[in-house]
């Protein structure tokens, strides 16, 4: 699919279904036709409404504006090349009740449904108004000072219809790739799919994904796995105690090895293997880089007093001697989601806002990070406060809203998750959403412990394991949430409260929040690390305050 045509859709906050696609796509200029389409539906439809381009709509356009259906504008038609999706996980064959991932269980429909409609809760209350302009900061900057490379964003790459084939071909990439890493792994290199499991098998080896875990009434630890190829039950005794233990932390979608023994319709587990982390050879750095999240720009508890002694630091105007030259070598400022603090995003959040226009939070984070001297990087991206779409993984924050940011020359948005190289050191930054999830389900996780919960995503591999929970996840025709590389850092946010663990050589780092705490999370007992910020200077972990 061209993204050219779907982004152009999605920009105006419309929907286009398979059909519609196809039948776009065919014309000579389906582009100036996408935007005679969107003028055409933007007079008709109110900009709240949640708008869906289906075939007959295309048809119908035509036909009232002098073009048969079949006679596209220009009168030349594009050869249609028809994809097939690829055999294995991928079935057509599916129950109106319960909707099949062949070889990988069963999903509740009610579930997917509600997945997918969260991800067009952004549609509410963003509205963009023409605003004073701000006075900014723009100085030219030489690319060339910045050893700057964006390894993955998903931005432009990131589609989904909504439709079962591609819940079926997420979970079928999501497969496919984990069992990859697992494969590589000695212990597991000569694995069997579950069906080839024979009875009489001393010591069997497969790789699966997590149906459910369930305790049994004898306090065993009960987990259902599932490749392409069929459903197992495993058995792990509690008697064993680290490998039930280890039991505990597992969660559902994520993909792992088991060895054993089969006993009948069980495998009895001597071993559970995680894809892991291999141990990352130390970065030299002659640099300094700065993490910091969660700002929430236009909050009545945005910490503004604490945010500007920041900027007068990293500008060198600020602090001990000390404090300063660490600031004179930092070369990147990189920000994990929450900007600003966004329109509507929990009940009453409008009695706590001063700034309560989208694009007037965003002007005004312009103006802030605009006075930061420009031969430091900004790499920002979203998260679920900000103005992207609410399903993981985000694009990046688009123009519409933060044109003021984008019109600085030193600042570079990304989407949510992304891998950036800075200077040779690889971040993989995330806002950090699943935390709440992993909080939720894993035995000894909290929203206080952020770096645990990150080691165990670094363990299996994948940023939000659990699908169909608090995290919305697009399920798209790729799974772009796996952790194909792994990174020198991991920066998140998202819980306001600072965390860092250093594991297998890997930068595990939260960077806390500048938002006092808010009235929801007085509900919830959040109590926010404030105006922390983490530096990594030049390869050694600080954190100052402000």
């Amino acid at each position: 699919m061209s993204p050219d045509i779907i982004f152009k859709f999605a920009n105006a906050g419309i929907l286009v279904n398979e059909i519609a696609y196809e039948k776009i796509s065919l014309y000579d200029d389906p582009l100036s036709l996408s935007s005679s389409l969107i003028a055409d539906l933007s007079r008709n439809y109110n900009k709240k409404d949640l708008v869906i381009v289906t075939g007959d709509m295309v048809d119908k356009f035509l036909k009232e504006n002098g073009n048969s259906p079949d006679e596209p504008v220009g009168g030349k038609v594009k050869t249609e090349i028809k994809l097939e999706p690829p055999s294995g996980i991928l079935n057509s064959n599916l129950d109106t009740e319960t909707l099949e991932k062949p070889g990988l269980g069963t999903f509740n429909e009610n579930k997917i449904l509600e997945n997918i409609e969260e991800t067009e809760d952004l549609k509410e209350d963003i509205i963009s108004q023409n605003s004073d302009e701000v006075e900014l900061i723009l100085e030219s900057v030489d690319d060339a000072d910045f050893d700057f490379k964006i390894l993955k964003d998903t931005s432009k790459k990131s589609y989904t219809s909504g439709n079962i084939k591609d819940i079926v071909s997420y979970f079928s990439s999501r497969y496919h790739k984990i069992r990859d890493f697992l494969k590589k792994r000695k212990d597991l290199s000569d694995y069997s799919p579950i069906a080839d499991i024979y009875q009489s098998q001393d010591v069997v080896k497969i790789i699966g994904m997590v149906k459910e875990v369930r305790t049994t009434k004898n306090n065993h630890k009960i987990i259902e796995l599932e490749d392409e190829s069929g459903e197992i039950s495993v058995l792990v005794h509690n008697e064993n105690h680290k490998l039930f233990d280890k039991s505990e932390t597992l969660v559902r979608d994520e993909v792992l090895g088991v060895v054993g023994s089969r006993k009948g319709n069980l495998i009895i587990a001597s071993e559970i293997i995680h894809p892991g982390v291999p141990r990352v050879e130390e970065k030299k750095m002659d640099f300094s880089v700065v993490f910091i999240s969660d700002v929430h720009i236009g909050s009545s508890t945005f910490l503004e007093d604490s945010f500007n002694k920041f900027i007068q630091w990293i500008n060198g105007d600020f602090g001990s001697p000390e404090q300063r030259e660490i600031a004179a070598s930092v070369k990147y400022l990189v920000v994990a989601g929450d900007i600003v603090d966004g329109i509507g995003i929990y009940p009453h959040q409008d009695k706590e806002l001063t700034i309560k226009d989208i694009t007037l939070q965003y002007d005004e984070a312009a103006r802030l990070f605009g006075q930061i001297r420009q031969n430091i990087k900004i790499i920002i991206a979203p998260g679920n406060h900000d103005a992207s779409r609410v399903a993981e993984p985000q694009p990046a924050v688009p123009e519409e809203y933060a044109g003021a940011l984008y019109k600085l020359k030193n600042l570079e948005f990304v989407s949510n998750p992304a891998l950036v190289s800075l200077d040779g050191l690889k971040t993989l930054i995330y806002h950090g959403r699943s935390f709440d999830d992993m909080a939720m389900t894993v035995k000894g996780m909290s929203h206080e412990q952020s770096d645990l919960i990150m080691k165990e995503l670094m363990e299996k591999r994948h940023i939000a394991p659990i699908y169909g929970e608090r995290t919305p996840l697009a399920s798209e025709l790729e799974d772009h949430l796996v952790i194909d590389e792994i990174p020198h850092v991991l920066h998140t946010g998202h819980v306001h409260i600072n965390s860092y663990k250093k594991y297998k050589g890997v930068h595990l780092i939260n960077s806390g929040t500048f938002q006092s705490q808010t009235e929801f999370q007085k509900i919830y007992n959040i109590v926010p690390t404030c105006g922390e910020v983490p530096v990594l200077h030049q390869g050694v972990f600080k954190v100052l305050k402000f």
